[in-house]
């Protein structure tokens, strides 16, 4: 008896696997959504964006971009995380998202629960940017020189609260004793504008989002928050070289799927990925915008995320980053 009972469990387990093994080997044919939680014109957008297009080739559907800005990209990561798991929406989630638990206490989702781990697409340094008329200075060791004789003079713009662009800020006060007054924006691309216009003294960006107002001079660069400097920037010191010992800060995006997604689904979808970013189009875009290109997916990008959701956590409390 226990054996027939044991036989039809499996036979009704098979059963029940037939339709997803089916929905995968038909997949995709509809549009695909990435839900990207800032404004366009950000780091997040630098990536997702090329990596969309080239994913709309292999596939043969269009990557649709939805962007969703707010809270510091928690918005975007909430609607994500209710989105229907049919494999048609995905989440290009950042190191943003790592620290959230730590800078809010209420959200509505897990980012180690609510989604499944897909790949790191990319994972560029933080660098130190200041509008040239606004900030004049030659190097990063007079740049910290006028921060000390002039405290609470200079602002620094952030993609939001609890950003990483918020926290490299918050530890660069820390680590310099010196003292900035933070403007939390919606997303990277706003805080940039601003930037460039004068609204705004500084920004630690990602250097996905800075890379071509860099390059254009409309914006200078100091240091870059990494243990080496970034290929596509050489002439950009890292913060040790320039004086600033231990100062060391990489973001990071990614793809995630909203829990309960067809595995094979998000099998195939690791596997396109890593296709699209080992594509020559890809590693010079990535190139450019500061970034190498990450192999890093499903299980071992979650351990990533879970230990990075730590290492902000103690960030966070070492520096008294606070919600503005």
């Amino acid at each position: 008896m226990s054996i027939l009972l044991s036989r039809f469990k499996k036979a009704l387990l098979l059963v029940c696997a037939l339709p997803l093994v089916a929905m995968a080997q038909e997949w995709p044919i509809k549009p695909i959504t990435f839900l990207v939680p800032f404004p366009a014109g950000g780091g997040t957008d630098a990536f997702a964006r090329p990596l969309a297009a080239q994913l709309t080739k292999q596939l043969g559907k269009q990557i649709v971009i939805d962007n969703r800005g707010g809270a510091g990209g928690t918005l975007g990561a909430s609607i994500a995380a209710k989105a229907a798991p049919d494999g048609y929406n995905f989440f290009v989630g950042a190191a943003h998202h790592a620290i959230a638990p730590a800078m809010y206490p209420n959200l509505d989702y897990d980012i180690e629960k609510s989604f499944v781990p897909v790949a790191m697409i990319a994972s560029p340094p933080q660098v130190i940017v200041v509008n040239p008329k606004n900030v004049q200075v030659k190097n990063l060791a007079e740049f910290i020189e006028l921060l000390k004789k002039n405290p609470g003079k200079f602002n620094y713009a952030s993609a939001g609260n609890g950003t990483a662009h918020h926290l490299a800020g918050e530890q660069f006060k820390m680590l310099t004793k010196t003292f900035i007054t933070h403007i939390p924006y919606r997303g990277a691309g706003p805080a940039m504008q601003d930037l460039i216009a004068g609204q705004v003294d500084i920004e630690f960006d990602g250097l996905g989002s800075s890379a071509a107002q860099i390059k254009s001079g409309s914006i200078v660069a100091l240091a870059v928050a990494s243990q080496k400097r970034s290929p596509g920037f050489p002439n950009v010191p890292t913060a040790a070289e320039a004086g600033l010992v231990g100062y060391e800060v990489t973001t990071w995006y990614g793809l995630f799927a909203p829990k309960g997604t067809p595995q094979a689904i998000v099998d195939k979808m690791i596997a396109e990925v890593q296709k699209a970013l080992n594509t020559p189009e890809l590693k010079a875009i990535w190139t450019n915008n500061g970034s190498d290109t990450p192999n890093l997916s499903g299980e071992a990008f979650g351990k990533f995320v879970a230990a990075d959701v730590k290492r902000w956590a103690a960030v966070a409390k070492a520096s008294g980053a606070k919600l503005d």
